[in-house]
């Protein structure tokens, strides 16, 4: 939490305009804000930036509103459980993506402008969590269409996109090479920021929907042809991922017995079979795939090793080689060093977890580039040469007189992935990746489609995104309906039709005999009046925002078990410790709502004509709070100037 002195340096001041900004620069606006217009409130609904920068378009403010008790949940509904709902229409990962996600809609947060941004993925893991404990379950249709779906590929693309084809009535079977579901949150992130039982749970919840089949240990294209599946399936997903990982471009590289990829590193790890690292380690990278790396070495420690066969890189090599439990408990701390090309505000692993890497005792070498791996006579690696670099159109160039050479008995690069398509290279886009249209089809091949990091390596959350529109464009294909246009801001947005109709509030059904004259609409119940809905074009942006309305709160922060240096041995347990009930109500109320009403009565207060009013109780609703009464309006702006969120903008009315 923030001091009493930080607060005082952080106290936000905002103004709307700007000493001597007191001149019209558009005669029509000039016009039409003077004392009397036809400009009068339209209550215009927008996307907030972090929905909008969130790959898996979640719809972030629906359930922080949730969380805050300002929306409330259905008749005979928790609000808990409401929450979980509304988080998992995108996402059906809130307990891992909570823990896990880089977080962009963070960084998008308007919340940035004022002091600090709301911590939306400490508030998603408390769903999250909460949901697995009181066993909340996926509802599946009872609809069948007797539609089979094949999805190649059992990680997060993959589970995300099964949920959603099950959700729309399909039949699935998941085909995954490894001998366990969960991809990279199982083979590729270490245990202590994925607890096992919970990936366990949220990966069961959506089998516990029912006609989903799992076949593991089966390749595509060596144990099942693609010609087979095209048969027996309706449609097929390719979600394989990218499970191999890229070696250094330099001399001495290729064909070094410890010369070894961060992935293949994480999957000896997360499988259980490499128990023990080497003395000295010195990884590539400056990702987040290079921080797990690290903080597993300095974790596991070595061992002085006599045996070959027990070295790190045989085990990680060789997947039917392990270390036995007696390796571990011998070890000691191993000397562990990562090094980025790019300087450390620039390197793309997350800040906070470079920072952990460091207390936890590993060494950083910033603005470093790998020149040479250097050899002993039996051809192992013994050091990596490195020098400092600058970089010139994305591209480092070393400094002369710079290079040096760190030790090494285990060299690892985590410099990217690259997809396995052998026995699929009828699928290979010459790049060792497939190729995607924007409905997320395999150009050229009728009925395939793609999901995830195969068509290009990027976050998890960007994979569930891609799951959930190539679910819609499955849905589409084997339905034989037309693909419906996506809107330019592509995520799950709030619907206040949808909310009318879950709350009883729907408008009557249109009757022209029965309305007669449709002049002067505005008392008529049959539409919803003096409202627009832009959030499938607009990000609404801070400078829209009143933000003088809002103090300054500081961010409940979630506390984190971070081991020293001299601790970090066989420190295994999980790192982040969850909100409580209280902590993830409190900083779900610091979201600023941006874009749609979170009544807070400043129009109502401010209209000097009594103009705008509250709607009755009895027919009031999120989004529906406020109303104006066009007769008593003179259009004087003023409640859109104090609106906090947005929400409110002039437009042509009577």
């Amino acid at each position: 939490m923030a001091t009493s002195s930080d607060e005082m340096k952080m106290k936000p001041t905002w103004r709307r305009f700007e000493d001597g900004d007191h001149v019209w620069d558009n005669l029509t606006d000039k016009i039409f804000n003077q004392d009397r217009s036809h400009k009068c409130p339209t209550y215009v609904h927008k996307t907030p930036p972090c929905q909008g920068s969130c790959p898996s378009g979640e719809d972030i403010r629906g359930w922080l509103q949730i969380v805050r008790g300002m929306e409330k949940p259905p008749q005979g509904m928790d609000w808990k459980e409401y929450a979980f709902r509304r988080s998992t229409d995108a996402n059906p990962f809130p307990a891992m993506m909570g823990r896990v996600c880089p977080a962009p809609c963070q960084d998008g947060c308007n919340r940035n402008e004022l002091e600090d941004f709301v911590g939306i993925n400490s508030v998603e893991q408390f769903i999250g969590d909460t949901a697995i404990a009181n066993n909340y379950t996926f509802e599946a249709p009872e609809l069948d269409t007797g539609k089979r779906i094949a999805i190649v590929g059992g990680g997060p693309a993959g589970l995300a996109a099964a949920y959603q084809l099950r959700r729309k009535g399909h039949s699935c079977t998941i085909f995954e090479a490894n001998d366990g579901l969960g991809g990279m949150f199982r083979f590729g992130i270490p245990g202590y920021r994925v607890p096992r039982d919970k990936l366990d749970a949220e990966i069961q919840r959506i089998l516990d929907m029912g006609r989903v089949e799992v076949k593991l240990k089966t390749r595509i294209g060596s144990d099942v042809t693609v010609e087979q599946l095209e048969k027996d399936y309706d449609a097929i997903l390719w979600a394989i991922g990218c499970q191999s990982g890229r070696g250094l471009p330099v001399p001495g590289w290729e064909g070094t017995p410890n010369c070894v990829t961060g992935v293949a590193f994480l999957k000896a790890f997360n499988e259980g079979r490499m128990k023990v690292t080497a003395g000295k380690v010195v990884c590539v990278g400056g990702g987040d795939t290079s921080i797990d790396v690290v903080s597993v070495a300095r974790r596991l420690g070595h061992v002085n090793k006599s045996n070959p066969n027990e070295l790190p890189e045989t085990v990680i090599r060789d997947g039917y080689v392990a270390h036995d439990a007696a390796s571990a408990a011998a070890a000691q701390g191993a000397e562990v060093t990562l090094t980025s090309l790019f300087t450390r505000d620039k390197m793309t692993a997350s800040e906070h977890e470079v920072d952990d890497a460091t207390r936890e005792g590993v060494t950083i070498l910033d603005g470093v580039m790998p020149v040479e791996v250097i050899k002993d006579a039996n051809g192992r690696a013994i050091g990596l040469k490195v020098a400092d670099c600058t970089m010139t159109d994305g591209r480092p160039t070393p400094v002369e007189g710079t290079e040096r050479v760190l030790e090494a008995d285990l060299i690892v690069s985590a410099i990217g992935q690259g997809g396995d398509l052998s026995g699929l290279e009828q699928l290979d886009n010459g790049r060792g990746l497939m190729d995607s249209d924007k409905f997320y089809q395999v150009p050229g091949k009728a009925g395939h489609f793609v999901a995830g990091d195969i068509i290009r390596p990027h976050l998890l959350t960007t994979a569930i995104g891609q799951a959930w529109i190539a679910a819609d464009s499955i849905d589409a294909y084997v339905m034989q309906a037309e693909h419906k246009r996506r809107p330019k801001v592509d995520v799950h947005h709030f619907n206040l039709l949808d909310k009318l109709n879950e709350t009883n509030l729907a408008p009557e059904t249109f009757e022209v005999a029965k309305l007669g004259d449709l002049r002067g609409t505005s008392d008529g119940n049959w539409a919803i009046h003096n409202y627009e809905d832009r959030s499938g074009a607009e990000v609404i942006p801070h400078e829209e925002l009143f933000l003088g309305h809002f103090n300054y709160v500081a961010r409940n922060l979630r506390k984190e078990e971070v081991p020293s240096a001299d601790e970090v041995l066989g420190h295994f347990h999980e790192r982040v410790i969850g909100l409580t009930e209280a902590e993830a109500i409190d900083e779900a109320k610091r979201c600023m709502s941006c874009g749609l009403c979170f009544e807070c009565d400043n129009c109502v207060i401010f209209c000097p004509q009594d103009a705008v009013y509250r709607v009755d109780k009895s027919e009031r609703t999120t989004g529906r709070y406020v109303a104006t009464d066009y007769a008593k309006c003179i259009g004087c702006h003023i409640c859109a100037d104090v609106c906090p969120t947005g929400y409110i903008k002039m437009g042509l009315g009577e």
